[in-house]
Parts: C-alpha cells; structure tokens; sequence
C-alpha cells in the first residue's frame, strides 16, 4: 500500500531548490528537481531498498521557471526513487504525459534493477484500434529500473590526467566487455565490469602496443531492445541510452561506481586517458510507438523533435524512431551538465559524439554556429577535453566531414574506405590517397584546424573486424536474426581468394600481409590512428559485420588466439607505432604542402612515381596505377626525412630514388613484408639513383640515414 504523507510520517518536504537537476543529497536530506514545461503536476515515488514496492508517492509542491522541485528530509544514499507526471495524454499535440508509467529521472547518476520489458511501459494500449491514441492506465513500476540516491564520494586524491597532446594521441576503441571477459590474468569475478578495465595485465597491453586513449563504446545506462529480447539477443554496443548520468550497472560488478572509477584512475597513473562514445542524438524511446520510460513521459514536446506539421510523430535523423531537440535550451543543458558530470566525477578525458550532427540541428537543418556547438567550445571544463564528432546522420545534409568547428576532430571515414580500396587494388585511388595520407587538409584546414582533426580508422566497431575485411568478401550477419538484410553490404573487403577461415598458407600469407600493409598505413599517415580492440590479435567475428546484438564470443576478444592465428601482428603494431611516436615528421602540427623547408632547399613533401620523378597532373589521373612515393619530413632544423612506398599491384615495382633531392644516404627500416616490421640493422644503405624492389602488395619505410636514428 502506498502511504500518503501524514503528521507522522518520516519525511519532511519543504520547497527545495529548482537547482540542481537531479536528486542531490546534502548530509540531511535530499533535493529533487525535475523539468518539464508542459506538465499538470509531479510526484516522487519512494521504493523500498531490494523491491519494486513503492512506498510513498510525494507531490512535488513548489515550481519554478518550470522546474518542479522539492526538498526531502529523512531519506538518503541508497534511496529508490522515480517520478509519476501529470499532464494532458494529446499524442495529435506532441504531449504524451501518463501518471500511469514509472519514470527515470534524467538527471539519476545510478540505476538499480534492470529493465523487464512488458506491455504495461507503454503510455498508448497496445493492439487497440486506434493505436497510440488510447491511454493505457496500467501501471509500469514493478517492470521498470529505479534510480538511485548517490552517496558523493571524492576518492580521486592526486590523480593526473595525461592529458595527452592531440598530436601524439593513439585511439583504441574498446568495448568493456568484450575487453576484459576472456581475459586469463583478470579475476573471474572482476571479468566483463569497470573494474577489469584497471587490472594491471590489460594495461600493460594497451602499454606496450602504444595506445594513449581508450575510447569506451557506450557505458551511459542503456537497455536491451524489445525486438532483441524477444529473440534471446542482448544490445551489446549500447546505443540506446536510458539515463546519461547513470554508468551502465550490468558492469558495475561487485566493486560498482567505485570500480570504475578507480580503473580510470590506474589507467591514468599509466599514462592512458579515457574517451567515452556518448549518444545524445537518440534515446531507447524509439518512435511514437515506443515505450514510455523516461523522457516522452516528462515532456515528450520538449525532449524530442517532432514532424513540423504534425506533432504525433517523431522526426529522425538517427533512424532510431526519435532525435533529441538538441534546438530546445534545456536539451542543450541536459547534454552539457551530463557531459561535465563525466568529467568531473569521473575525470573522463573526452568524448566521441555518434551521429554528431544532430547535436547541431538547429531546429532541422546542420548549423554551424547551433546553440550546442557554441555553448560546447566555450565552456570551460568541456573545451579543455577531446571532442570527436561522428560527422554523419541520415537526415537530410547529414554528411558534415569537415564542418565541425575549432577544437572538434573528426571520425574520416574517407580515410577508411580509401585505403581499403587502395590497398584491395581498385583502380583510381591514388588521388584520395594522397589526400588522407597527409591529413585530409583539403576537409580541415579550411576551419582553421589541424591535422589531427582527421581521427583515421581502418576498423571500427560498426563493420568488419580487420582479420574479417581480409577474410570475407560478404557479411554474415545470420546471428543476428535479420535474415542477413543487417549491417553494411559495402565493405570494400577482399577474402583473397576463400571466404573465411582457411588452411592454405598462400592465401593467410597474403592476408597477413595486407592487415600489416592497412595498419602501417593508418599508423604513418598524418592525423591520429584510431585502432579497434583486438585488430592487433586479430580477432574474428565470424564476417559478422554488424555485431551490435551479440554478447558472446562473437565480440569478446579472445587474448589467447591472436597471436596463433599470425604470429607478429601484436609487435608489428608496436614497431610501427614506437616510430610513429618517436619522430615527429609522423605527427606534424601543420599540414602538409608542396611548399619548401625553410632553408633546406627542399618540398614538405614530394609525390613520387617508380621512376622516382615526382607525379604530374596526368600521373595522378592515371587511374591505373597502383603504386606510389611519398617523401616527407618535418619543418624542424634536424630535417627529418622518409620516403614510403606503397605498392598495391600484385607484382614487385623498382621503385628509382630520386638523383637530385639534396637527401643522400637512405636506410629501409620498416616492411611489411617482415612479421614485426621492422627491417634489420645491417640493411644495406641505398644512394640516389639505386633501386628499391617493391614486393606486389607491400609497404616499406626508408629513413634518411643523416638525420635519421
């Protein structure tokens, strides 16, 4: 039974305070505030510790500027809550208010209970004739999760961040999860949570191989889609966020918030910074047919953008169902105070924005100067941290590569589908090539921003795993229970020969060959390499290139295959990038022209043909050739000098060093032909006007011995 509020109750409310959002304990008692514009009332219910009993319902008395707001004494950490709104039940009107259905705060930084889907969570009575237009009036809360009273805790002592200058950044994009849950020396009960992600051994990996940052797919608290329930599947990736202050409790493991935060804090003592991948653009709410759990509860009108002419619909840009009204102050607040939460209490390092653009939309179309990008660049915790946009929705326009602003960077998905193409052996590349190879500075230089504003990836999570790009020439998605319609059909792959798994060793000799030839290409080129978990294993997931749905050794990286299935992969990865990070002609603050090296009487970078002239118009446009120089170096006084070769034909090219550039003595000192990379010591030294032999479908690095370590 639900206890209405009497003299000799153990609560006292008092009008509280409109601010902060969110429910905030103060040693005494609790704030509540909650906003919505266009509800009636609102009431807090109370919930017993362990049950779904509701125990007390509280209207919340006082409202101000259209946060409703109380304060409660006689409660504290550890408290279940959620809310009940009240309001016109007007889906033709945008308002789908429904006291009926328990409701997430927007602002709980803990959930508690997981989500049992049921027919009851929707505010519309499923199966009736006239659809979403018929209040359902039976209630949600025994189904539904309940947000939870945090107790603040300041347990970060002397923690540094590395704050590791973008130059110098190496991604590794990473899910918890799959990372930790196989793994041997992590402790089974630590495996798949937060806290695994700090254990030494994973570390030391991470360490090792060269990564500077972690970017951590979706941890903001989400839930399994109904339709994957309903087919034994789990929303693995997790993007489809329920509460944006709340960390994910299926990781929180025995050691909670408190394990998360002290693995962010290893791996901080290790030099390490931690991204998280944030989706504000979507919620788990889906389409105007979607349940009712949180923010179409509160203020449907408000949170989600809404068909111009006719408000019972959603408008998306996301192809979820629903787009958040990023145009909308308070939605634009919500993004920001959520954001500065991960900063500041969980001394998060950056973020990577999915489906960035609709953060911008403003009200439907991308906007440069749009309230969020603004207010983002000039707040001064947010602007001193990493921020990534996924430049692509599927609205309208939604295609913005390049037109993010000053202290954005960028997912280039042009930089992955070129050297996937290039290094496949498609024709007509070289153009493209040339452009990513240096930075993209035709797509990021016009804003005033630097190379590393282009974030280059072979591999992400969405597509092929890199042993699955050179082993599949198709998806294979079956898993997923889609009837293989899932996921992309345009891989640009090339399984050499045999679709999957093989024992002929010519066929895994070359796709050896080809994964060292894409990351050594990732891992030179100007911009910052973004590397998917597990690539440098080579880790399978069967040619399933939409995995989202599978929470199984599908995703889960398997520590002890990799190196069995190509020997080296792991050290090539740490070679290549040990000389990314020692040479700075690999990691250049501007971009590269074709302008000269003040007073070395030589180009920033030189285009080069086998004969070893440099590449004319017409060269360029030769949409056969498959093979190229590329000479460059730094602006510094000691004139760092490389010359890469890539040789995507299938048969070996003498590639002629050029007689009449000043540099003289060149070294070969990385091969992808080697397992490791790296070529040995004794490597003979090559003069101008020598010949270098160019395997088919192989990359080499030559250094300039006078200057050159």
């Amino acid at each position: 039974m639900i206890q209405s509020l009497h003299s000799s109750s153990p609560y006292r409310i008092s009008e509280g305070s409109p601010t902060p959002f969110g429910a905030v304990y103060d040693g005494r008692g609790v704030n509540f505030a909650l906003f919505s514009e266009h509800a009636t009332g609102v009431e807090l219910c109370l919930f017993d510790s362990g049950s779904d009993r509701e125990t007390v319902r509280i209207p919340l008395p006082h409202k101000t500027e259209n946060v409703w707001h109380a304060y409660v004494e006689g409660i504290g950490p550890g408290q279940l809550y959620g809310y009940r709104v009240h309001g016109p039940y007007d889906p033709a009107n945008g308002h789908r208010f429904n006291p009926h259905k328990l409701l997430i705060d927007p602002y709980a930084r803990l959930l508690s209970g997981r989500l049992r889907w049921h027919d009851s969570m929707y505010g519309y009575r499923l199966g009736s004739l006239r659809s979403d237009l018929t209040l359902d009036r039976r209630d949600s809360a025994r189904f539904m999760p309940k947000c939870v009273v945090e107790q603040p805790l300041h347990m970060w002592g002397d923690d540094r961040r590395p704050r590791v200058p973008w130059r110098d950044t190496v991604i590794y994009e990473a899910h918890v999860k799959g990372l930790t849950e196989l793994h041997p020396d992590v402790p089974a009960v630590q495996r798949g949570t937060y806290a695994a992600l700090g254990h030494p051994r994973v570390i030391e990996h991470l360490k090792k191989i060269g990564i500077t940052s972690v970017e951590l797919l979706p941890v903001h608290a989400f839930v399994d889609d109904r339709f994957l329930v309903e087919k034994n599947l789990k929303n693995y990736w997790g993007y489809s966020t329920l509460a944006y202050f709340a960390p994910e409790p299926r990781y929180l493991g025995e050691a909670g918030v408190n394990g998360f935060k002290a693995a962010i804090r290893a791996l901080h003592d290790a030099g390490i910074e931690v991204l998280m991948d944030v989706v504000y653009n979507h919620t788990c709410e889906g389409s105007h047919l979607g349940p009712t759990l949180s923010f179409r509860g509160i203020d449907n009108k408000v949170y989600y953008k809404s068909v111009p002419d006719n408000p019972r619909f959603c408008w998306d840009s996301t192809g979820t169902g629903n787009t958040l009204d990023c145009a909308h102050p308070r939605v634009v607040q919500l993004i920001l105070d959520s954001l500065r939460h991960w900063v500041e209490n969980y001394h998060i390092d950056g973020f990577r924005f999915d489906l960035a653009p609709t953060l911008a939309r403003d009200p439907y179309a991308f906007n440069q100067r749009s309230g969020f990008l603004q207010a983002a660049g000039q707040d001064p915790v947010l602007s001193q941290v990493k921020l990534i946009a996924e430049p692509w929705d599927i609205g309208d326009g939604g295609y913005r590569i390049g037109h993010f602003p000053v202290g954005w960077s960028e997912w280039n998905d042009q930089f992955r589908d070129t050297v996937r193409g290039f290094w496949r052996g498609d024709e007509g590349q070289l153009p493209a090539l040339g452009r990513v190879m240096t930075g993209s500075r035709e797509t990021f230089e016009p804003s005033g921003r630097h190379p590393w504003a282009s974030v280059n990836f072979i591999t992400s999570h969405d597509g092929f795993t890199l042993e699955d790009l050179v082993s599949y020439n198709d998806r294979h998605n079956e898993a997923n229970g889609e009837d293989n319609r899932d996921g992309h059909s345009h891989n640009v792959s090339w399984n050499h020969g045999t679709e999957g798994p093989t024992d002929d060793p010519e066929i895994r000799g070359r796709r050896a060959r080809q994964k060292r030839n894409m990351l050594a290409s990732l891992i030179f080129a100007q911009g910052v390499p973004m590397i998917l978990m597990g690539d440098e294993l080579s880790r399978t997931q069967d040619g399933n290139n939409n995995a989202y749905a599978q929470d199984n050794q599908t995703n889960w990286l398997n520590w002890a295959a990799g190196e069995n299935s190509d020997t080296g992969l792991k050290h090539f990865v740490e070679n290549a990038l040990a000389i990314r990070a020692r040479y700075d002609a690999f990691r250049r603050k501007a971009f590269m022209t074709d302008a000269m090296v003040q007073g070395e009487g030589i180009k920033q970078v030189y285009w080069l043909v086998p004969d070893g002239r440099e590449m004319t118009p017409e060269d360029w446009q030769d949409g056969l050739r498959k093979t190229i120089g590329m000479q460059f170096g730094n602006d510094a006084p000691d004139g760092q000098r490389f010359l890469l070769l890539m040789n995507a034909f299938h048969d070996p090219v003498d590639f002629h060093l050029n007689e009449h550039f000043p540099c003289s003595k060149w070294k070969a000192m990385f091969d992808t032909r080697v397992a490791d990379g790296l070529v040995r010591e004794d490597a003979a030294e090559l003069l101008p006007g020598a010949a270098v032999i160019i395997p088919g479908r192989t990359l080499v690095l030559l250094s300039h011995e006078d200057n050159v370590e």
